[in-house]
């Protein structure tokens, strides 16, 4: 143990002994009567607000701030079936301090909070941990902690809460913070409601109209409650956009540096043109007008496309909320959520064929590209040229993603005097997610004198243009490429049983409690790619023989306005390659479509705290601390299949690890409505769920590098800091400011290894057939044998610190001196990181700001919404090869506007609705490194929602 951290432990230990003496000096030492806002209040005791609308939520959320003991924000539903935004996600995007990581379609999917990214946010439902099987969106690729919010619809919840320094009784494992999802119960609102929602979407990329909405019932009794709730939405997307899959630069020979991830043509090839002679050798150095150095590294898309998604997205969500309470002293809960969510997508691509071209010997192999009169800039990126024989290929997939997940949550609350609090609570989950994608690519044939017109000279993606018609099926030039079947099956199962005991006052009381958790998760992937493509195109998929042979291809391919490109007949395809029987035949393997490791997790950790509470004075005002510890012991067993020959053998790895997480909050009452806050805590999240698995994941379609787990990383920690305060200016305003820094250890770095393919146990046959071509290309133009080629082997390992410093601002001011019914409310963060690494958490901008103008009155509610985020690491390098090469997401800001009109009739009970979702219409953008090096670029469009809401 360093010496910093046992100073820190003993200064928290310290802290929490001379906040427990102060308090049992304030407690032998009270008044008889209570007071009431001496600690952070539990569910169901923030007071009764008897404001309404905008103004309602925004009351309660900042009385829920002035009563905390803690730093942290919250959101209320005015009504139920009122909480903003269409989903979680988008919910919390509200909050300071909290970043989306959105799904190409622009819906926010996972939180990033306070510098760090989703895998550090600990999300629990009603107070219970929850996990579901989904991937992240459409692309799919989480395999860590992180949780889908855009899988939970807004009107089936009525509290978020975002905790951002913990208290002892907090479940661990958010570094970050930890997200409260409260879904609705009927005593939220006694008597006999329902609620109707009913919206049309209308999304401007593809100029249709999809149906959302939301029915919630209610009925209490004097003893008994029972809530009803179903929502549900279908949206019909398209989404335009261009992706390269990173850059890289050509290779030029023995000790070229860079990535290297194709080969220049060595000789001319036929049909090359630009009076060039076929068989001669060829400069590429002199054609292309760039010096050998600058040849040697200049930069290009390593698959320029243009990209097309289109289908539906729907999910459908039920909530079932029962409550008894037989006495005030004893109230029984029980909730379960059950939410379905369906993707049934077509994604096609038009790739400009840069990785992997070079000269080789399959029938796929291009020969080279020579570069013709090129222009670089400072950072070597190439900005315009012309490439001779050039080839293309379209790619056509099919994305067709289910997941599924119910959780049920029954607790009870017992109070059997007035001095004791006993609370109990179980939780039980299940998810599951499958994901069908099959993929079918042509490519241009090679050889053919197609030539590349290369443009990046501004806009938000380079242009790249062709000779050769690329929407026409009969121009004579496709012939296949290579087809793959890839599924992916996810499970998740949590269960865990909490009790909580209170003993005490509002002055002074104590909490102690246990939990056991327990989080299944299983991810495997099964391929049939190489018996399917053998079927379908032949040995080497040559397309002189198979189900559909390269004269027939034609016949299977249409022209589309829309996508400006070929697109295949899938339907056509599937149906004369007998698709589903490969489908539904494919062998398990190892890593999964996205290019994530597989295997299981199961972890078990139990766990126990002791808290105090109370107030005491200084100086003749109350001082409010919540102090204590949290211990927790985790037992992990990780699984991962590993090749053993030509089998697939499950490899079992076991750790066991235990965590004393001691923290202090305080909060001084400096005037009536003045509060100066701190807080020091040290936290813990468990490692990357995907890193831990054994075994090495080969996806690479270069074949240049590979990907090891590491069963042996340990959890990452945090000593964290904050320093803040309040001032209160009456009704719903308030401005608050808060530092904060985290200091983070056993921070992943990750190490790279040279070994050689031959020795990753590997069997060539179950590669995809682009990695053999890759391979064998490579073996042929170095004279090495391919089971002797060089792998970069990547694993991740704890090496590195990581510190995070920040500045949080908050200002909630009406504005009735001057309109009545006006308001505000802005938000901003600063963040600032460092590590002994260079490297920076992901997905987390320096600054990010949240500022929100709302008018309510005479009926008229109206909500403007601009949320700003600033530009950001999306993921560390070294990318492709390319040295110091990070992926950016630019900075981005949405501008939402939600209004609503009270109707003067039916007893006002229906309300017009109306929100616009990105009304810019601004897109969501990655670079690789360089500004002009677009990664992905991705046009969501502007959604209009219409529709009516009826509270009877």
């Amino acid at each position: 143990m360093s010496s910093r951290t046992q100073i820190f432990r003993v200064a928290l230990f310290a802290a929490s002994a001379i906040g427990s003496l102060s308090l049992a000096q304030a407690a032998s030492a009270q008044d008889a009567a209570p007071q009431a806002d001496a600690v952070a209040p539990q569910d169901g005791d923030v007071a009764d607000i008897v404001v309404t609308g905008i103004r309602a939520s925004l009351q309660s959320a900042t009385n829920a701030k002035k009563d905390a003991v803690a730093f942290g924000d919250s959101i209320f539903a005015e009504d139920i079936g009122k909480l903003p935004a269409t989903n979680l996600a988008e919910t919390l995007n509200r909050m300071p301090g909290v970043r989306l990581k959105r799904d190409n379609n622009g819906e926010g999917t996972q939180v990033s909070i306070r510098g760090l990214g989703p895998s550090f946010s600990k999300v629990l439902l009603n107070g219970s941990q929850i996990q579901v099987a989904s991937d992240g969106g459409t692309n799919g690729g989480s395999a860590n902690r992180e949780v889908d919010l855009d899988f939970f619809p807004s009107e089936l919840f009525t509290r978020l809460d975002l905790a951002k320094s913990p208290s002892p009784s907090t479940l661990e494992g958010g570094i970050a913070g930890t997200v409260n999802l409260r879904n609705a119960r009927p005593f939220d609102k006694e008597g006999t409601h329902i609620t109707v929602v009913a919206q049309g979407q209308y999304t401007s990329p593809n100029d249709k109209i999809s149906p959302r909405g939301a029915i919630v019932a209610s009925h209490t009794t004097d003893t008994f409650g029972i809530l009803v709730g179903v929502a549900g939405v279908k949206t019909k997307t398209r989404i335009k956009g261009f992706e390269s899959v990173g850059w890289t630069d050509g290779n030029l020979g023995v000790g070229d540096a860079g990535g290297n991830n194709f080969s220049w043509a060595s000789v001319v090839p036929a049909n090359a043109g630009h009076g060039l002679v076929a068989g001669d050798p060829v400069d590429v150095v002199a054609t292309s007008g760039l010096t050998r150095s600058q040849l040697s590294t200049a930069l290009l898309p390593r698959l320029g496309r243009e990209s097309l998604t289109e289908g539906t997205r729907s999910r459908i969500s039920a909530l079932a909320s029962l409550e008894w309470r037989p006495s005030d002293t004893l109230h029984f809960a029980i909730d379960g959520l059950w939410a379905k969510s369906t993707r049934d997508y077509t994604k096609v691509n038009m790739n400009w064929q840069v990785r992997n071209s070079g000269p080789g010997t399959s029938a796929q192999s291009t020969g080279g590209m020579i570069p013709i009169d090129l222009t670089v800039d400072d950072n070597n990126v190439v900005t315009s040229g012309t490439f001779a024989n050039s080839s293309y290929f379209l790619e056509a997939s099919l994305f067709k993603q289910t997941t599924k997940f119910w959780n049920i949550n029954p607790s009870v609350s017992w109070e059997p005097t007035d001095n004791l609090k006993v609370n109990l609570s179980a939780n039980y989950s299940k998810s599951r997610f499958f994901r069908e994608q099959p993929t079918w690519a042509f490519q241009t044939t090679p050889n053919s004198g197609v030539d590349t017109y290369y443009e990046n000279n501004g806009g938000d993606y380079p242009s790249i243009t062709s000779n050769l018609d690329l929407n026409d099926p009969d121009n004579g030039s496709w012939q296949w490429y290579r087809q793959n079947i890839q599924i992916v099956r996810r499970k998740t199962e949590t269960k865990g049983a909490h009790l909580d005991v209170m003993y005490g006052d509002d002055m002074f009381n104590v909490k102690v409690g246990a939990a056991y958790d327990q989080a299944i998760r299983s991810i495997r992937a099964y391929d049939n790619s190489s018996a399917y493509q053998l079927s379908v195109c032949g040995t080497g998929c040559t397309g002189a023989t198979g189900t559909i042979p390269n004269s027939q291809i034609a016949q299977y391919l249409k022209s589309s306005s829309t996508a400006g490109f070929v697109v295949p007949d899938f339907n056509a395809i599937k149906q004369a390659t007998d698709y589903a029987s490969y489908r539904d035949s494919a062998p398990e393997t190892r890593g999964a479509v996205t290019g994530g490791a597989t295997g299981d997790m199961d972890e078990k950790v139990l766990g126990a705290y002791f808290e105090l509470n109370g107030v005491t004075e200084i100086a003749g005002r109350d001082l409010h601390i919540n102090t204590g510890m949290r211990y927790a012991h985790t037992d992990q067993e990780v699984i991962g299949p590993s090749q053993v020959g030509t089998a697939i053998v499950d490899i079992t790895s076991r750790s066991k690890y235990e965590n004393f997480l001691p923290s202090i909050n305080l909060t001084y009452d400096v005037a009536d409505n003045i509060k100066l806050r701190a807080s020091a805590s040290r936290t813990m999240t468990r490692p990357d769920a995907g890193q831990i698995l054994p075994g090495v994941t080969f996806s690479d379609p270069s074949a240049l590098v590979a990907s090891a787990g590491n069963p042996d990383l340990k959890p990452y920690t945090s000593d964290n800091y904050d320093l803040g305060g309040e001032f209160y200016t009456g009704g719903i305003g308030y401005i608050g400011l808060s530092a904060f820094m985290k200091n983070v250890q056993g921070f992943t770095v990750t190490q790279s290894t040279q070994a050689t393919f031959g020795s990753l146990n590997i069997p060539f046959s179950s590669l995809l057939s682009t990695q053999q071509n890759a391979l064998n290309d490579r073996a042929t133009a170095t004279g090495v044998a391919v089971n002797d080629l060089a792998i970069t082997v990547q694993r991740p390992v704890n090496l590195s610190d990581l510190k995070i410093k920040g500045l949080e601002g908050t200002w909630v001011q009406p504005l009735d001196f001057f309109v009545k019914g006006l308001g505000f409310s802005a938000n901003g963060t600063y963040l600032k990181q460092s590590s002994s690494s260079g490297l920076v958490a992901e997905g987390v901008s320096k600054y990010s700001y949240n500022l929100q103008g709302f008018y309510e009155n005479h009926g008229l509610s109206v909500s403007l919404n601009y949320v700003w985020n600033g530009k950001s690491i999306a993921l560390n390098g070294p990318q492709n090869g390319i040295t110091g090469a990070d992926l950016k997401a630019d900075a981005r800001g949405q501008f939402d506007l939600s209004a609503g009109y009270e109707l003067p009739f039916f007893n006002k009970a229906m309300r017009l609705t109306l929100d616009v979702l990105n009304i810019t219409n601004e897109p969501i953008r990655t670079t690789f490194e360089y500004s002009n090096a677009a990664y992905s670029v991705y046009y969501p469009g502007t959604s209009v929602l219409a529709g009516i809401r009826a509270n009877f």
